[in-house]
């Protein structure tokens, strides 16, 4: 049974996807285009020059590299090469060199001359695609459509090998002209051309070959021959379906001397990965679900606020009930506590009793926090505040002065010689 490898990526935004031609580039040499908003259909499709192709507002750039410039070379890469993350600033000119070494002999041009890119999720012990093209054409064109407002968000081949969750799925396309076809196929041997004869009658692909296939997505220009060869087995596909439905590839052969920088290849990976949570269809389940998520954990922190709310006010209310029936007198409450401690000062001063703001209060406090204490020059009372001057900050005794007195609820902070007491410290 043959099995047709369907790729899995999905383009996750308004996306302009640009096949581009085998010339160099040029103002005047003419570029496939298409537009994709879903990642699945065609929007827009046609041929622009390169000084007119112009992106939708808010698109990203994906570049199609057609097949006839790539060649492709499966090889293992050896222990150690993957140690780190792929392609950090440091393991990528490393790489480079192993794969220079490993395609030496596999390559008729110089590796030097040659853009290589690695296959998605490559891993050492088994086999790796590595795509390779001209490097000097690749860096032409992306230069060229960056110097035209259009920088390049991925590198995709037109066509690629199946994935390696699926090795030896096959795929077999009919590509090109009448009078020029091309049979292309990927599967386990990589992506190979196999151009047939101008004679219907003559294909150069064995008919013992055609006929284990179950069927060929073929242009439209040449859907008569595929009719002929596969007796009806044909899936039409436009040139502009098939750069779209590259798009969806996982590949981007921009690695290498073409990745810019770290914080580039993070952007990129987070901006798209963003637009997929955002906008992909088969995320819609999980956004709502998230949605969801956020107006439960509001609500709840709504009810829980408005629970707190509610105890504090019961708080505060029984904390006034205790004031104005403890002090009558007292009729509007403002500061419970605060309003409670004068009430009971007062009331202690009326019954003749000492308060923890009486002057002999707070002397006998200090006296039992600093025995042994030289008297103080002069001594200040103000409204509950004492002040003893004339003391030495630095004498022993006084050293731990300050916390025993805020043990017993007082607070008291050096002003140069003199020294403030007054009630207000947490005991």
């Amino acid at each position: 049974m043959t099995l047709q490898w369907v790729p899995t990526f999905h383009v996750p935004m308004t996306t302009l996807i640009v096949t581009l031609p085998e010339p160099l580039p040029a103002p005047s040499v003419a570029c496939a285009y298409a537009t994709t908003g879903d990642g699945t259909s065609v929007a827009r499709h046609g041929e622009a020059a390169l000084s007119l192709l112009t992106a939708p507002a808010g698109a990203e750039l994906v570049v199609v590299v057609p097949i006839q410039q790539l060649s492709w070379h499966r090889l293992e890469l050896p222990r150690g090469t993957l140690q780190r993350t792929l392609f950090t600033d440091a393991d990528a000119p490393r790489l480079r060199a192993v794969l220079d070494g490993l395609l030496e002999d596999r390559v008729l041009d110089d590796p030097a001359l040659l853009h290589f890119a690695l296959m998605p999720h490559a891993k050492e012990g088994a086999p790796v695609w590595v795509c390779s093209c001209n490097r000097a054409w690749l860096h032409a064109w992306v230069g060229a459509l960056e110097q035209a407002g259009l920088p390049v968000a991925r590198i995709v081949p037109e066509m690629a090998p199946p994935p390696a969750h699926d090795p030896n799925a096959i795929g077999l396309w009919l590509t090109g002209a009448p009078d020029a076809a091309r049979l292309v196929t990927s599967g386990p041997h990589g992506v190979i051309q196999l151009p047939l004869s101008g004679t219907l009658a003559d294909p150069v692909l064995p008919q013992a070959a055609l006929q284990i296939m179950e069927s060929v997505t073929t242009d439209p220009a040449v859907a008569e021959l595929a009719e002929h060869l596969f007796s009806g087995r044909v899936d039409l596909q436009t040139p502009a379906q098939r750069a779209v439905r590259a798009a969806q590839t996982e590949w981007d052969l921009a690695q290498f001397d073409l990745l810019r920088n770290r914080r580039t290849r993070v952007t990129k990976y987070l901006s798209t990965l963003g637009h997929t949570l955002a906008q992909a269809p088969q995320w819609r389940a999980a956004r709502w679900g998230v949605l969801a998520l956020v107006v439960v954990q509001l609500l709840g922190l709504q009810a829980w606020a408005w629970k707190e709310q509610a105890a504090q006010a019961a708080q505060r209310a029984t904390i006034r009930a205790i004031l104005t029936d403890t002090f009558p007198d007292v009729r509007v409450v403002v500061d419970a506590p605060a309003q409670m401690e004068r009430a009971l000062a007062d009331l202690q001063r009326q019954s003749g009793a000492a308060s923890s703001a009486d002057l002999e209060t707070i002397l006998g406090q200090f006296q039992a926090a600093a025995p042994g204490t030289p008297a103080p020059a002069a001594i200040d009372f103000i409204a509950g505040s004492v002040l003893l001057k004339g003391l030495d900050p630095n004498a022993p005794v006084l050293a731990d002065a300050s916390a025993r007195l805020q043990a017993q609820g007082y607070l008291a902070r050096w002003e140069g010689n003199n020294l403030a007491i007054q009630p207000g410290g947490r005991p």
